[in-house]
């Protein structure tokens, strides 16, 4: 058991790749506290953990709250001890050309993908600070290092997630924290489904899409999940500042 006694909190964690990722880490050992906007969301993903036998904890909170965000980790660190993991997950993805993409949308974006991370890592970095040791995973994206036309915000959001991850690694390399970014391509998720269901020509979309991955397929949430506990297994504690790219290829083309 890859994270025996080590507590994680995982953001968005009630659908696609945060809830892969907490039901994965909680077969691997360790006491997992998930988040997101929806108590009722939520709920389900813990009580499909419970018919799996596995034990998952939750709290509803919007990371762009900055108190809500407070309150989410003194109350893990009253209950736990400790916040040894912290997967910044949670994200959103509107379509929209630059031109075309409204003032609120850009801001909601931002304040999601970037804010979010960002006060949430303010937070729990401190309790790692304390105990010499933490590992944070941040969710990029394949368009942290590319981009597509068609989704500004996102792209920009994700590129900021990117740079930021690259300077906590940074500032804390020599403070037990490592800090990576996982950067999926196009996954098999409620929130890609959305995206294609929105566009003119969902056929046409999807294997557009897919042939941007040289395996000429999506990825899936297990997948992804697997690839963020490689990153939080100390035996690869050299990594840190790392963009993992688990794109079907897509980067390499």
């Amino acid at each position: 058991m890859k994270l025996k006694d080590k507590v994680a909190l995982i953001t968005g964690g009630s659908l696609g790749l945060g809830k892969a990722a907490a039901f994965l880490f909680a077969k691997e050992g360790a006491k997992v506290i998930i988040t997101g906007r929806t108590e009722s969301s939520l709920q389900k993903t813990v009580d499909e953990g419970k018919q799996q036998g596995l034990e998952i904890d939750h709290m509803v909170g919007d990371v762009s709250d900055e108190q809500r965000t407070i309150e989410t980790v003194q109350h893990i660190i009253d209950k736990y001890g400790k916040i040894d993991i912290l997967f910044n997950n949670a994200g959103v993805l509107f379509l929209g050309t630059t031109h075309e993409t409204e003032t609120e949308i850009w801001d909601k974006t931002f304040a999601i993908n970037v804010k979010g991370t960002y006060l949430m890592s303010k937070h729990v970095i401190p309790h790692m600070l304390e105990k010499g040791y933490g590992c944070i995973v941040n969710n990029s994206s394949i368009l942290g290092l590319k981009a597509v036309p068609g989704v500004a915000a996102y792209n920009a959001t994700k590129g900021a997630v990117t740079q930021l991850t690259r300077s906590m690694a940074l500032e804390y390399a020599q403070q037990g924290i490592r800090v990576n970014a996982i950067c999926p391509g196009t996954i098999e998720t409620p929130m890609v489904d959305g995206l294609l269901d929105a566009m003119p020509d969902r056929e046409g979309a999807e294997a557009l899409f897919k042939s941007f991955h040289p395996m000429g397929r999506f990825g899936t949430p297990d997948e992804i999940a697997h690839a963020v506990l490689f990153l939080c297994d100390d035996n690869v504690g050299f990594m840190t500042g790392t963009m993992l790219s688990v794109d079907g290829g897509w980067v390499a083309k």
